[in-house]
């Protein structure tokens, strides 16, 4: 797996790959940019992967990582030594340096993540005790659909680090193929978004109730209100509950109305991805 250096598991797949250090956010005190756990890998050539403020800070633990001869709690920030290492908004944080983390543990935890299982990593001794840092599986997007505004979606979600599955109907271009009136044949897990792109909603017929009866975390279609009525007519029809006909976001994105394919794209997956940030937020120790 390849990730950008701000990606949730981008320090622990290169610890785990290449070796070297692993620094661990293991407490926060006042306001901060980056969540609990957030990580920063010190590799054997020097460089780093990971985001954990504007270089400073990374820079410092690079050096701090390479002079370590054994796991220490270093404190940046508001109480710290560090005079030159500043934090924004006064605040304070605790870094937990290992810089030989046991690379076996490492890759176990991202042999379960690329399993699309979640992932506990113990990194050490923090200031209250053990830290475990716990991990989901990558976003997972299976956009299914026709025309401009699938295309538009799978453009912008292929900047991401989602993995994307596109599906569409039977001699379009996409990953999977569908037929209609047929439930597709993808697996979901508790990680996985489904965006639903057809202006003909005959096409839903199919692909809604094994959507809903899915585990995913966030299920939409797109539609005005006469297609939104017509379709939870049609999930009521086809036996759907009302809590599961309730899980779906029609219409789909953040945006009350977009007017192009292009905005479309990015309401549905700026909705999607808070969403996904809201699972990884719950993961927080």
């Amino acid at each position: 797996m390849t990730f950008p250096a701000d990606d949730d598991s981008a320090a622990l797949f290169a610890a785990s790959t290449y070796g070297g250090g692993l620094c661990t956010v293991t407490a926060i005190d006042g306001s901060w940019s980056r969540r609990l756990g957030a990580q920063l890998a010190v590799l054997p050539d020097g460089t780093t992967q990971g985001s954990l403020a504007d270089g400073c800070l990374e820079n410092a633990l690079a050096e701090a990582t390479r002079r370590a001869t054994a796991p220490q709690l270093l404190r940046f920030g508001q109480g710290s030594p560090f005079i030159d290492v500043r934090l924004p908004c006064g605040s304070g944080i605790d870094v937990l340096v290992d810089p030989a983390p046991d690379r076996a543990r490492l890759r176990e935890a991202t042999h379960a993540l690329a399993q699309r299982e979640p992932a506990v990593l113990a990194v050490g001794t923090a200031r209250y005790g053990p830290f475990l840092r716990r991990y989901l599986p990558r976003l997972r997007l299976i956009a299914i659909g026709s025309g401009p505004e699938l295309k538009a979606l799978a453009r912008l979600a292929t900047i991401q680090p989602i993995d994307l599955v596109i599906a569409s109907p039977v001699g379009e271009a996409g990953t999977e193929a569908l037929a209609l009136g047929v439930a597709p044949t993808i697996a979901i897990d508790r990680w996985t978004a489904i965006a639903v792109l057809f202006h003909d909603h005959e096409w839903e017929r199919g692909v809604l109730p094994w959507a809903l009866a899915s585990p995913a975390f966030h299920v939409g279609a797109q539609g005005g209100e006469g297609a939104r009525r017509q379709r939870d007519e049609m999930l009521a029809v086809a036996g759907i509950t009302a809590a599961d006909r309730a899980r779906l976001r029609s219409p789909i994105g953040l945006f009350r109305s977009a007017r192009s394919p292009s905005v479309l794209a990015l309401s549905v997956l700026a909705e999607i991805v808070a969403a996904y940030e809201q699972l990884l937020d719950a993961q927080e120790p």
